[in-house]
């Protein structure tokens, strides 16, 4: 085995889990899933059937990735961030065909206790604050907080505050831009 798995934890059939990735306490992996090399899983991470995780991406405790969610390399989601995969969810009523599908890009990370509501998109190195209420699409660079979440700014591919044309004061990287989104110059 090429990964981490702790005794407590729990990796159903047919699951691809890359090389240097470690699972902590009490998660459990389910059928189908793609976990890619050198992943974080924390304590108590249940990850749905067909879920796809890149590499790099750190899970902290207590979060569960339900069918429809897909993380790309890099991500980052705080602790006991909520995923949802139906929009009107009733016990009594079978919506698995209405599974909508969302997509963390490149490079994002979601703050501790943040709720993303299926069917968005949130952008390559987007923030999203702690707290947050993600109902729309991020588009890259966003910095979001609040309920709902509303954006107050950009952030650097370093995470740190900028303004829309300039320079990140702590790592050097150069912005413009494009039509009300921030590009690499």
């Amino acid at each position: 085995m090429s990964y981490f798995l702790h005794p407590s934890s729990i990796v159903d059939d047919n699951v691809n889990i890359g090389e240097g990735t470690k699972i902590w306490h009490f998660s459990h992996i389910l059928s189908n899933v793609r976990i890619g090399e050198n992943c974080v899983l924390g304590q108590n991470v249940m990850v749905g059937l067909n879920v796809k995780i890149g590499n790099g991406v750190k899970i902290q405790n207590n979060v569960s990735i339900y069918e429809g969610v897909e993380l790309s390399d890099d991500v980052f989601i705080g602790p006991s961030v909520v995923f949802t995969n139906v929009l009107i969810p009733r016990s009594f009523i079978n919506r698995k065909h209405e599974f909508k599908p969302t997509v963390v890009s490149y490079g994002a990370s979601i703050g501790a206790n943040a709720t993303i509501v299926c069917g968005v998109k949130i952008g390559e190195y987007a923030l999203i604050g702690a707290g947050a209420v993600i109902i729309h699409d991020v588009p890259a660079y966003n910095k979001i907080v609040g309920n709902p979440g509303r954006f107050i700014g950009w952030v650097c591919k370093c995470g740190e505050s900028l303004k829309l044309a300039g320079v990140c004061n702590q790592c050097g990287m150069s912005y413009e831009n494009f039509g009300g989104n921030a590009s690499l110059k």
